[in-house]
């Protein structure tokens, strides 16, 4: 069995290190994965959080295409609420124009922040319910019939720009088949309603110019090492981190030791944090390539995106290297 994979990028801001140099990294990330046979590089729109740089997705996107050469790139996801789908035209339309074949565009409708954000972001409780709506105008303006009687977006690119619906719930998935677009699942972060929302997508789809056949991307956590010692102490520490973040709401440090976070995590009221990395793939290349085939074929995903959350660049571009080189061994 072989499997495409791909990787989300959250574009982290390590301790110690300035958002330019997260960036970098993110070039770093990327030609890794194109080196290594990755399908596509997403980054996603997150808000109001000091530990990650993606928050300007088109923009990263358009930096990391320009010290890269081939491989695919995209948002995973633009959170459509946040703006009007002709604004979001407009820049995946030029991106397109500018990296031909290159990039793509998911989408959800969560808010990607907390509530004070949200009015920030000029947005309100009631956005999300247009966004069937928003994405079939969106689709419009990328592929030259507006849905806006005497409104168009310039520039209209050549090639298509795929759009992938992004979930974590039903809602996506029905979405999603109604449209006949891929869906994307989070169940990096998600994992509770993964199998129930294939299976829904998959039963419902129905075919679409973009699309024939259903098409499922599941995300899932790694961490890859030459040893599985090491990949054990990255995953430990990165989840700790996570956890402190978690916590003290992005802010950096904060007082907790080791053991508390390590006692938080084992409570009940750690309990739902530890269980949202629930689907993880640590070890050596050849455990990881057993667990994501694993992972695969009981998700039932035609792809799977990655996310590599070592705490140090060097560590995730190695992850990213090993995983590859160990899926590329059975494609």
């Amino acid at each position: 069995m072989s499997i495409a994979i791909s990787i989300l990028d959250l574009a982290p801001i390590s301790e110690g290190l300035t958002a330019r140099e997260s960036l970098e990294g993110s070039v770093a990330l990327a030609r890794a994965a194109e080196a290594s046979g990755y399908e596509r590089v997403w980054y996603a729109e997150h808000h109001n959080m000091p530990t990650i740089a993606s928050s300007a997705t088109s923009v990263v996107i358009g930096y990391v295409a320009a010290h890269t050469s081939t491989i695919r790139l995209g948002a995973g996801g633009i959170m459509l609420p946040n703006h009007s789908p002709l604004v979001i035209a407009e820049q995946f339309g030029t991106l397109a124009t500018l990296y031909p074949g290159r990039i793509d565009l998911g989408l959800g409708r969560a808010p990607g922040s907390d509530q004070n954000t949200m009015l920030a972001l000029r947005r309100d409780n009631a956005s999300a319910e247009s966004f069937p709506q928003d994405v079939l105008e969106l689709n419009g303006y990328l592929t030259g019939h507006s849905r806006v009687p005497g409104v168009q977006s310039v520039p209209t690119p050549d090639g298509p720009v795929p759009l992938y619906i992004l979930g974590s719930s039903l809602f996506g998935a029905q979405l999603a088949a109604q449209l006949g677009l891929p869906y994307a699942f989070a169940s990096h972060f998600a994992p509770d309603a993964l199998h129930q929302a294939v299976e829904v997508y998959r039963e419902t789809f129905r075919p679409s110019a973009q699309l024939e056949t259903p098409y499922v991307i599941a995300g899932v956590n790694v961490f890859a090492a030459p040893d599985h010692a090491a990949a054990e102490d990255q995953k430990v520490r990165a989840y700790r981190s996570r956890t402190r973040a978690f916590i003290t709401r992005g802010a950096r440090g904060g007082n907790f030791t080791d053991a508390e976070i390590d006692a938080f995590l084992a409570s009940p009221a750690g309990a739902s944090l530890a269980n949202m990395t629930r689907y993880t793939a640590v070890g050596t290349p050849d455990e990881v390539r057993e667990y994501l085939l694993k992972f695969a074929t009981e998700a039932g995903a035609d792809e799977l995106i990655t996310a590599h959350h070592a705490l140090g660049l060097d560590d995730r571009v190695r992850s990213v290297e090993l995983t590859g080189q160990a899926l590329k061994a059975d494609a």
